[in-house]
């Protein structure tokens, strides 16, 4: 793979909106951060709080999301946000919060994507790490699975099979991209959140998304989507692939590989980056210094 400068942005921007675990009302800032500073949360409402890197050693275990933290302080939902810098490729930021979680907006990555592109990227001046896939890894379990092999030309490629069997209202898909800041502008981005209709009352019950209406996400009925319409047919397929975008830059690096889940969720993408930055025998981590 050519080496690729470190970037940042030339301006702090911001986005805000609810959150869809806590209702709070969030607001986000993006700010430049120095070569090496990695991407990094910041929760303004805890005085005295650290900001957490966005790495996997501070991953903790959550169900259908990905959350990190750090000195007791944690940060929910941030796959969205990772999709959205590591879509970019921006490589250094501080992400700047007022609530435990960042804003929901619609269930995708374009409100962070939008906020972004108005800040601006610089080049700095440092390289990239970079990790790639040095030998075919598997992580299943049951009838998941997320598939890495190697990728001879230093790409990122992704591709997602979704099938939840008969009956399902969300229809069988399958999507495939190899990632670039140019799909993941026009192809990726986009792509919400989805879920059951079955499955509101009893997340509203845990106290989840008393705030979120039925145009925030995909709510899946019995006739199809309930309040809203999709964006693309396999609209479903799509997010899956944002939200491994958002995961897999846990590993705090470029990484180049390809890769294939069917109905692998936010646990198994964790699973993968601990695998890939475990077993060194797999991956080639280089650093280079401009």
């Amino acid at each position: 793979m050519t080496p690729r400068r470190q970037q940042t942005l030339a301006h702090s921007v911001w986005t805000d909106g609810i959150g869809f675990i806590t209702g709070a009302d969030v607001r986000v800032y993006f700010h430049a951060a120095a070569p090496d500073h990695g991407i990094r949360f910041l929760r303004t409402d805890v005085p005295g709080s650290k900001a957490i890197p966005a790495r996997i050693e501070y991953a903790i275990p959550r169900q259908r999301r990905t959350a990190i933290s750090m000195d007791g302080v944690t940060v929910e939902l941030t796959e969205h946000v990772m999709a959205a810098l590591a879509g970019l490729q921006i490589d250094n930021c501080l992400v700047e919060l007022n609530a435990a979680e960042p804003p929901g907006c619609d269930g995708s990555a374009q409100a962070f994507v939008d906020a972004l592109l108005k800040g601006g990227v610089v080049e700095q001046d440092a390289f990239c790490s970079h990790v790639s896939v040095e030998q075919p890894l598997v992580v299943s379990d049951q009838n998941c699975r997320l598939e890495a092999e190697p990728e001879p030309h230093g790409k990122l490629v992704i591709g997602y099979a979704l099938d939840y069997g008969p009956g399902s209202p969300i229809p069988a898909q399958e999507r495939s991209f190899e990632v670039t800041r140019e799909s993941f502008i026009n192809e990726i981005a986009f792509a919400r959140t989805f879920i059951l209709e079955e499955e509101i009352e009893a997340l509203r019950a845990l106290g989840y998304g008393k705030r979120t209406k039925t145009s925030d996400l995909l709510i899946f009925g019995s006739n199809g989507v309930v309040g809203n319409e999709i964006r693309a047919a396999d609209e479903c397929a799509r997010h899956k692939i944002l939200d491994c975008i958002g995961d897999f830059a846990l590993c705090g690096a470029n990484l180049s590989g390809r890769f294939q889940a069917v109905r692998s969720g936010h646990q198994m993408n964790r699973e993968m980056v601990r695998t890939l930055r475990s077993q060194q025998d797999s991956v080639t981590i280089e650093n280079r210094a401009a």
